[in-house]
């Protein structure tokens, strides 16, 4: 019997070696929605606060979000849960209010909390995801100069995305991006005018090459079904439904955003669509 162990021994370590090389490879929720939301690096110079790398930007779409100024140590956190936006509890925005002296929703001699308003242009400071407690918390400072805020604040505030027991487990990364957008939503102000460029361009081409030509194109693209399966390269993904619109690259993770659905890869290949 010893000699049929000796061959069958290392087939079943070369399985279980490459069980484990595919689990190492697979990317965590952390990982792919750092990859969804790069985060934006602050830095301090002789006017004060100010952003050394811009990250994606974000537009809130619900106002209770309280915020405080950049240069404050202290931190307040706005939870959302089941679509509703809860803000800081009355006990901690007194104690804030006596901490820093001040408490409106204007400017104030730049020690003031401050509630974030509907469409208020916001960057994402860090993601941080527990899976043992369903919260997904994302630190958020004010782009001001998106705002046109004069003098500039740098408003910071913690919102914490709290889902059902159990839940975050067993989720996937574009169920988490489609909650975490119903209160920050990546703003799309540069990409439809990408969109409205390459349509003005595709335009004028089939002006010129005459409306039949261009109505033979549209229905030869709709009878092409376009397939994209896991572990395919971004050669193939790029042959099969072209140049994306925007990409995200993070090491070794890609994403491709194209009109209606995105692309992850890991390590050159596709891990996940939406």
């Amino acid at each position: 019997m010893l000699p049929k162990y000796k061959f069958l021994l290392p087939g079943i370590a070369l399985i279980f070696a490459l069980g484990l090389q595919a689990n190492a490879q697979a990317p965590t929720l952390q990982e792919q929605l750092a990859a969804q939301y790069k985060t934006t690096k602050m830095g301090t110079d002789t006017s004060g606060a100010s952003v050394v790398e811009a990250g994606t930007l974000l537009a809130i779409q619900k106002g209770g979000i309280l915020g405080v100024p950049w240069t404050d140590h202290s931190m307040l956190t706005t939870k959302y849960e089941g679509g509703a936006v809860h803000s800081p509890n009355g006990l901690v925005v007194a104690g804030k209010k006596s901490l820093l002296g001040h408490f409106s929703t204007t400017q104030n001699e730049g020690q003031t909390t401050k509630f974030f308003a509907k469409g208020d242009k916001v960057y994402a400071t860090k993601i941080d995801v527990k899976v043992e407690k369903d919260t997904v918390m994302v630190a958020i400072v004010a782009c001001d100069t998106c705002n046109k805020t004069d003098p500039p604040t740098y408003n910071k505030a913690n919102v914490e995305f709290v889902f059902p027991k159990g839940s975050l487990a067993k989720a996937s990364a574009g169920d988490i991006e489609d909650t975490i957008g119903q209160l920050l939503a990546i703003s799309d102000d540069s990409q439809q005018g990408d969109q409205q460029q390459q349509g003005d361009q595709q335009q004028q081409q089939g002006q010129q090459q005459g409306g039949q030509d261009q109505g033979g194109q549209q229905q030869q693209q709709q009878q092409e079904p376009q397939s994209i399966q896991m572990g395919m390269t971004t050669d193939q993904v790029q042959a099969a439904l072209g140049q994306p619109q925007k990409t995200v690259n993070l090491g070794p993770k890609q994403i491709y955003v194209y009109k209606d659905l995105k692309v992850t890869f890991f390590n050159g290949k596709v891990v996940d669509v939406q």
